[in-house]
């Protein structure tokens, strides 16, 4: 099956898996014109993409998604990223947004906030993980600022809870969460929020010449942060919460402006290690 064109992607996480998404969304702009769409990849069968149709303020804007950041069981971390980003660079992807759920470092942090990070550390054991090796890629602003910042305008008017525009987030393996040990380096170390997902998205999206941003929602406290976190308080928040976040993602993809007016494009050069082996 061919990869269909498009330049904008979603890239689901727990936050929203409670729902089906676009289509519990209830929103007119928005249709479904392909589910199901399994891919071959060099790393195996893709997960299932929806391409999806947005009418945008100005023109008609498509979008691939998938769940979960394409996690299965039987599947490996690694290798579901390399399918999804794999399928996205054929698709000649630009934009990518991702979301999920995460732990609260800070203790300032409260259950429901969002954060939309500047930052990260890759605390986890997957760093090689790429799709070739002819780039070199520079991590600085590894989260484009102009899609950042336009999630935190249409967050500041949706969210009835805090939205913080800022933030470094703390990739860890799971699947198990982290002990109040590891928490406690993580905050000495600086870390906001702890989740599993950013990385290594972020490396690919940079990999394949794309913007990449994320919206985080804060759904526990970490180990040993502020108080024990519930099992119950955190499926409340997960289906509380999901209709409003995916609506502001469909939201910020109807409204984004065209073009690329950052700096992501220019932080992606060809290696110099090509030279060694000549």
């Amino acid at each position: 099956m061919q990869v269909p064109g498009c330049q904008l992607a979603f890239i689901g996480g727990s936050s929203s898996l409670s729902i089906e998404v676009p289509e519990s969304l209830g929103l007119d702009y928005v249709q479904v014109l392909e589910k199901g769409l399994i891919f071959s990849t060099p790393y195996g069968l893709s997960p299932e993409f929806k391409l999806i149709n947005i009418q945008g303020e100005q023109d008609e804007r498509k979008v691939l998604s998938c769940r979960m950041h394409g996690w299965r069981s039987g599947v490996s971390r690694a290798d579901a990223s390399r399918q999804v980003f794999w399928v996205l660079q054929q698709a000649g992807v630009k934009r990518v947004l991702a979301e999920g759920g995460v732990g609260a470092i800070n203790h300032l942090l409260k259950p429901r906030d969002v954060i939309i990070p500047h930052d990260y550390m890759d605390f986890s054991l997957r760093k090689d993980v790429g799709l070739e090796e002819r780039y070199l890629l520079v991590m600085r602003e590894a989260l484009c600022g102009v899609m950042r910042k336009h999630l935190l305008e249409l967050l500041e008017k949706s969210w009835r809870f805090r939205v913080f525009d800022r933030g470094v987030y703390v990739n860890t393996d799971g699947r198990h969460f982290e002990s109040p040990a590891e928490v406690a380096l993580f905050k000495m170390a600086g870390g906001d929020i702890v989740g599993q997902s950013i990385c290594p998205e972020v490396y690919l999206a940079r990999e394949i010449g794309a913007c990449f941003a994320g919206l985080y929602l804060v759904v526990n406290y970490a180990e040993g942060i502020v108080s024990p976190w519930e099992h119950e308080e955190l499926s409340e928040i997960f289906y509380g919460e999901s209709l409003t976040l995916a609506r502001t993602v469909f939201e910020f993809f109807r409204t984004l402006p065209p073009g690329r007016e950052c700096n992501c494009a220019e932080l992606r050069k060809e290696t110099l290690l090509k030279e060694v082996y000549k």
